[in-house]
């Protein structure tokens, strides 16, 4: 090996060791807090000390109004919910705009990303108002309708992009063999499209997951979710802030995270490659 290719090595070893110190560090001082005894918050050792499990068990105490189990339920729902929604219209729209020709399509999908770099906050006051009006303030509706417009052009755009560079000729065949257009889409491209799909339905969920703005506006103690609990969490003691029941209640919720990804690590690669290679 040359210098030149020694050097090019240790660059891009310390470019990958950056980027992983840089996206993990919180999530470690996170986890080591949340093992930390409640008088030790603030210590600054780099490893965990005085280590106790009662903060994850008081995290899920309700003595002190703080219904974090009740918002984990909450959170999964509207994800799910959120989601598959999502998907349903996603799926359709973005096969309708790979597929089909007519005027105005790429017109139609700019003002679907447009609709995607509106701020949130902005929708606040006037979502705010439309829900109190017809009597869901405090429902789950008013937090999953706001959601799927969220994930919507995310699920859009991206299926769109895949759709388009799977081979059609397949699809042709199928309806060439007596197959109606039904039946080609959903024995023969939708199967082929599971990688794009999955990898999608994990993007809308964590978006979904991590929703808070609407949330903490729209939402009421039974039906918020755990991005809004958190945010609320009270201590046993008045104006003092909990914050290693804080800590390991975010621990807890990014845990179902990151073991969906785990589980579903290879079907996320091929669903991000697969798009950009023709069938």
């Amino acid at each position: 090996m040359t210098t030149t290719s020694r050097w090019r090595s240790v660059r891009t070893y310390l470019g990958v060791a950056l980027i992983v110190v840089w996206g993990l560090a919180p999530f470690y001082w996170m986890v080591v807090t949340s093992l930390r005894d409640l008088q030790f918050t603030f210590d600054t050792t780099p490893w965990p000390t005085h280590v106790t499990l009662d903060n994850f068990r008081n995290a899920f105490d309700t003595s002190n109004d703080n219904h974090f189990g009740r918002s984990l339920l909450n959170s999964v729902f509207i994800g799910v919910v959120t989601t598959v929604v999502g998907l349903i219209v996603g799926v359709f729209c973005a096969y309708a705009m790979a597929r089909l020709h007519f005027r105005g399509k790429n017109l139609i999908l700019g003002f679907i990303l447009a609709a995607s770099m509106f701020p949130g906050v902005a929708l606040v006051t006037p979502l705010f108002q439309l829900f109190t009006n017809i009597g869901w303030f405090g429902s789950y509706q008013a937090m999953i309708i706001p959601n799927i417009s969220f994930v919507l052009p995310l699920t859009i755009y991206t299926l769109t992009a895949f759709f388009r560079e799977m081979p059609w000729e397949l699809e042709e065949a199928a309806r060439i063999d007596g197959a109606t257009k039904r039946q080609a889409f959903t024995k023969i491209m939708l199967p082929l499209a599971a990688p794009g799909v999955v990898t999608t339905a994990i993007l809308a969920f964590i978006a979904s997951w991590n929703e808070f703005l609407i949330a903490s506006q729209l939402s009421n103690k039974k039906t918020e979710p755990v991005t809004v609990a958190i945010a609320n969490f009270t201590g046993s003691q008045p104006h003092v802030e909990p914050y290693t029941a804080i800590m390991a209640a975010g621990t807890i919720v990014t845990i179902p995270l990151i073991l969906m990804v785990l589980a579903f690590q290879r079907r996320i690669v091929d669903g991000l490659t697969a798009g950009g290679v023709k069938g």
